[in-house]
């Protein structure tokens, strides 16, 4: 290639040219002169310097190529203007994040031409985008001496610690399968990566999941956490003293969004404030401020503030004195798991790492100030968000209390709160007319409250609008949830249906929904739809699934009406409307379905395209699906990730079909199917299942195929039912196979628990054990109350299942 250029400017701007033009070369008085630079770079740099600035830039496109001539022909401006270039990637929005595979040749690049400011910014910018470099297809590819580094850096974020350990795990696997390293070298890597983990801050069960393949790894972090269940506080004095407190430090940057510590029943309010308290800070004054925060007083507290100037992290159990003290919250989540507390039970009461004094001291400032409850309060203006499932310690003057957030309340989720009353739901909503979206499922949401709902609003800025229902605040739902409120009238239904405009989450399962109330419904924005178990028919429901074509999940199971030609209305205008199955796959494209009665495909067909999306599956009583479509799942949903089968007719080959071409297949719970299995369908890999939920349909399985199991997927949660074969040594199978085991019901299972349960509760990240029928259970009980039996009373608390049950 040859190219006309000004001699001068070559000669002004590189040295390499200055020496060889300039020189006594014998170039120096030749017309042309040859350079063997490459040929991308070399046409680079004279973009450079020959194009006007303003349509010339630096980008991941030709920085090496400009790199790698500036450096041959001794541009010093250009490698000026590429280091300053490379140094602001740190500093750009994340939205303009450069490509993983560039950072990876520069950092190749840079060693072999002396290159040091490369290697000073890739592990900085790694790893302040590190959520969004561990989800890139290159990551594996990255050089060991650059992961070290990235991991290393004060400016690691990730989301939690679990997140880090899973990329490095990602990152060991594709290397032990690469031919790049020596095996030692990776089994070295591999450790040296492994212990940059702070091992103490990951969820119990992920750590003991990684004993599966990285025992010793493991094991260890297992260990340190149940030590830290035991006693933090002692471990984290002594980390202080010994100036070791970063190994348990939540890490927390500039650059963090969000920090998810679910699943981690070690972390203490002492981590989360330690987390945020600077580095420089003496030992002994940590050691204050980790003894102060356990005692829960607040001496020297404003001392501590002041000097740490941290915010804290202090929880309250009072809601009012969580918004009083932390006025920058816009959602809670107080929620209790309703699986663990049957209905027919109540909380006494909820205990709080800080003392009564504490909150009736803060109380009593405002109090006294004259702001607590007034409606121009700031403190209470930005709670958009409030939810209290399963907290049925709650009463209706704790509603009334709540109405306090009536100026920026839109979202309450107070499912199974059994003790309110329609009254005081009522009075709720009568207050916080702002309200969009309400979850009540299995209240005593009734007449009363649908009332309030639908009545005219005073405040309504909609006064002029031309629709007459847009007066109520029914008509402003957006989601309203209403499964299993028994205390609503077919009249109160229907009037509260006809009022819902834009409601794009409906949930009106077990309730007395019929035709005659849906066909009053006129919305054409549902997303989401849950009708189950009530007796609407094809009348009423074709017109909705015709109006609603963004409809993606669609609940209809045990509407046994579906099946017949006509419900106890007449079709509106004469309309005729066709089956259940041809109304939905000509309209809809669904993501999430439970479907039993009309559910009739006969043809693969007949669920394509509109089931192409579906990741959620249930089908139950009412349907049997033929073999031929169970057998094309995979095919007709590509993405499925949940199954749930009851009363179905399986085989074989449709099990194991499912296994090995549902590659995102996580959970999968066949309930009373019939059929012929045996043993050769969970004989393949399913590295994505994590739910195993088999009742009644395998009563064949030995202690060898429970292995196989264990071989073949990585599971959190197993249900077994009628399996009569397995004894005392299936237990050492599961805990040994699924160390990480979160859920455990064993029903019918012979003599499994024939000399107690010690080897289940070497699972330890276990949080519900069922044990139920099963032969010679009087060994099991004394077995566990030796288990819970410490001398720490937290320690109870932590270690054990949160749910366990037996019955015999």
């Amino acid at each position: 290639l040859a190219v006309r250029a000004d001699r001068s400017r070559l000669i002004e701007s590189s040295s390499y040219f200055r020496a060889l033009l300039g020189g006594s070369f014998s170039e120096s008085g030749s017309g042309y002169v040859r350079i063997s630079c490459d040929l991308a770079a070399a046409v680079q740099v004279l973009r450079y310097l020959f194009e006007p600035p303003a349509s010339f830039a630096i980008s991941h496109h030709n920085f090496l190529p400009l790199l790698e001539g500036a450096l041959f022909l001794a541009v010093e401006s250009l490698l000026v203007d590429c280091e300053r270039w490379f140094r602001t990637v740190r500093s750009r929005n994340p939205s303009m994040v450069v490509p993983l595979d560039f950072i990876i040749e520069a950092w190749y690049f840079a060693p072999k031409h002396g290159v040091t400011f490369v290697e000073d910014v890739c592990p900085g910018y790694l790893a302040q985008n590190f959520v969004q470099v561990i989800s890139s297809r290159s990551f594996v590819h990255i050089p060991y001496d650059l992961l070290c580094s990235t991991i290393e850096s004060p400016n690691l974020t990730v989301d939690s610690e679990k997140q880090l350990c899973e990329a490095i795990l990602s990152w060991v696997s594709a290397s032990r399968q690469s031919c790049e390293q020596s095996v030692s070298n990776s089994a070295d890597n591999q450790l040296s990566l492994l212990s940059k983990v702070r091992v103490c801050l990951l969820p119990l069960g992920f750590a003991a999941g990684t004993k599966r393949n990285c025992f010793e790894f493991g094991n260890n972090a297992v260990c340190m956490i149940l030590n830290l269940l035991k006693d933090s506080l002692q471990t984290l004095l002594h980390t202080v003293t010994d100036d070791n407190l970063d190994s348990y430090r939540i890490r927390l940057t500039e650059y963090s969004k969000k920090i998810v510590l679910s699943g981690c029943p070690q972390l203490t309010t002492q981590f989360l404030y330690i987390s945020a308290l600077p580095t420089d800070l003496d030992a002994v004054f940590k050691r204050t401020i980790v003894s102060d925060v356990n005692d829960g007083c607040l001496n020297h507290y404003n001392g501590l503030v002041k000097k740490a100037k941290t915010l804290s992290f202090r929880n309250f159990e009072d809601l009012q004195c969580l918004l009083l003290r932390c006025p920058w919250i816009n959602e809670i989540n107080l929620s209790i798991d309703t699986s663990i507390i049957l209905s027919k039970y109540s909380i006494i009461s909820s205990r709080s790492e800080v003392r009564r004094d504490v909150n009736r001291n803060l109380s009593s400032y405002y109090m006294q100030s004259g702001l607590y409850g007034t409606s121009g309060n700031p403190v209470f203006s930005n709670i958009s968000k409030l939810i209290l499932e399963g907290r049925n310690d709650i009463t209706d003057m704790n509603l009334l209390e709540i109405s306090m957030l009536k100026s920026s309340l839109c979202y309450i989720n107070i499912k199974h709160c059994t003790l309110l009353t329609d009254d005081g739901i009522s009075t709720l909503l009568l207050n916080c007319r702002k309200m969009h979206s309400m979850v009540l499922s299995y209240t005593s949401f009734g007449n009363h409250s649908i009332q309030t709902l639908c009545s005219l609003d005073p405040s309504d800025s909609f006064s002029y609008h031309k629709d007459e229902h847009a007066h109520v605040m029914a008509f402003r739902l957006q989601e309203l949830h209403l499964e299993g409120c028994e205390g609503i009238s077919c009249a109160a239904m229907s009037q509260l249906v006809s009022n819902m405009n834009i409601v794009k989450s409906l949930c009106l399962r077990e309730t007395s929904l019929a035709d005659g109330a849906l066909c009053n419904f006129v919305g054409s924005s549902l997303e989401y739809l849950d009708i189950s178990e009530t007796v609407v028919s094809m009348v009423s429901l074709a017109p909705v699934i015709r109006r609603n074509s963004n409809l993606s999940c669609l609940k209809t199971a045990g509407c046994r009406n579906l099946l017949f030609e006509q419900g106890e209305v007449q079709s509106t205008s004469g309309n005729k409307y066709g089956r259940f199955l041809q109304e939905i796959t000509s309209t809809c494209y669904l993501e999430d379905v439970e479907m039993g009665w009309a559910f009739c495909p006969v043809r693969v067909d007949d669920l394509i395209p509109s089931f192409s999306k579906v990741r959620r599956m249930t089908v139950g009583l009412g349907t049997t699906l033929p073999e031929n479509i169970l057998h094309a799942l995979p095919e007709i949903c590509p993405f499925l990730e949940s199954l749930v089968l009851r009363f179905q007719v399986i085989s074989d080959r449709v099990v194991r079909n499912l296994l090995e071409s549902s590659t995102n297949l996580q959970v999968l719970c066949l309930h009373y199917c019939l059929g012929n299995l045996t043993s050769f369908s969970f004989q393949t890999m399913a590295p994505a299942l994590r739910i195993l939920r088999l009742q009644w349909v395998t009563p064949w399985i030995t202690n060898d195929d429970l292995t196989i199991l264990t071989q073949n997927c990585n599971l959190v949660e197993l249900l077994l039912s009628g399996c009569k074969l397995l004894d005392t040594s299936s237990q050492e199978i599961i805990s040994s196979g699924w160390p990480n085991l979160a859920c455990l019901q064993l029903e019918e299972c012979g003599q499994i628990t024939l000399d107690g349960v010690d080897s289940i509760l070497d699972c330890k990240a276990l949080e519900e054990v069922l044990l139920r029928h099963t032969v010679s259970m009087k060994n099991s009980i004394p077995m566990f109350n030796r288990a819970i039996t410490t001398n720490n009373p937290a320690e109870e608390a932590r270690i054990l299942p949160s749910k366990i049950r037996i019955s015999s």
